[in-house]
């Protein structure tokens, strides 16, 4: 029976459509019960290099990726409610590829390889869900490194920020909201923080965007920050 109710609580989170207040009241103390756990902020759920048994759903919270480089540590993504991660140590076997950090007090469900594999063998949708969800991460991936070719810092924060707004901005009524730091997305870019800095103030002079004080950034003219950003790309090549 609880094994019915995880496959329902990743079916639930992995975008079907379903009643989350009303499954959660209903199953969620069970669910998490069984396969909960919590972080505080600033706890680590798993480290770069170690070997990992379980990925983790994301019911609530924000959890940081990053990865070590030379240079430093650099965030690769920071994800919200309904994403998963840590799925490529229990598919491949191999050690942790990054570091799992939580932002927010997180609230997540860890599957073991026995019980992924059940999900995805026993049901198709769930399976074509993953697949899609992992080709998104390409393309993200791509993206990102189109991006660190830039060698324009302004172009690149433009498409560092347009990035994250397209994958986990949220539409509110003074715009698209970007759930990043300035310190976040600079890790995100290879970029110093102040150079982010100097891009972010300009933009907001110019009233394309504005910050949130609890965090964040919301973009209030999207189509005037895609014309600054080809106004810049047209230059680029002028000179070039």
């Amino acid at each position: 029976m609880v094994e019915l109710e995880c496959i329902a609580g990743w079916q639930a989170v992995t975008g079907w459509r379903y009643d989350r207040v009303t499954f959660m009241s209903n199953h969620g103390d069970a669910l998490f019960a069984r396969f909960g756990r919590q972080f505080e902020p600033g706890s680590v759920i798993f480290t770069e290099g170690e070997h990992g048994k379980h990925m983790f759903v994301l019911q609530s919270g924000r959890v940081r990726i990053v990865k070590e480089h030379a240079s430093g540590a650099r965030v690769l993504a920071v994800l919200g409610p309904g994403e998963f991660f840590g799925e490529m140590a229990i598919l491949n076997d191999k050690p942790r590829t990054a570091t799992a950090e939580a932002v927010d007090v997180v609230q997540v469900l860890a599957l073991d390889g026995r019980m992924f594999e059940s999900m995805v063998v026993g049901n198709t949708e769930i399976a074509v869900r993953l697949i899609k969800k992992l080709s998104r991460r390409l393309d993200s991936a791509n993206a990102l490194i189109e991006i660190l070719m830039e060698q324009d810092p302004r172009v690149r924060v433009i498409l560092g920020l347009s990035r994250i707004a397209e994958e986990f901005g949220t539409q509110t009524d003074e715009g698209v909201y970007v759930p990043v730091s300035t310190v976040e997305l600079a890790s995100q870019i290879g970029l110093g923080e102040s150079h982010v800095e100097e891009v972010m103030v300009r933009l907001a002079r110019l009233k394309i965007l504005t910050a949130v004080p609890e965090g964040g950034w919301v973009i209030r003219e999207p189509a005037r920050l895609q014309e600054f950003l080809e106004f810049l790309e047209m230059r680029d090549r002028v000179d070039g």
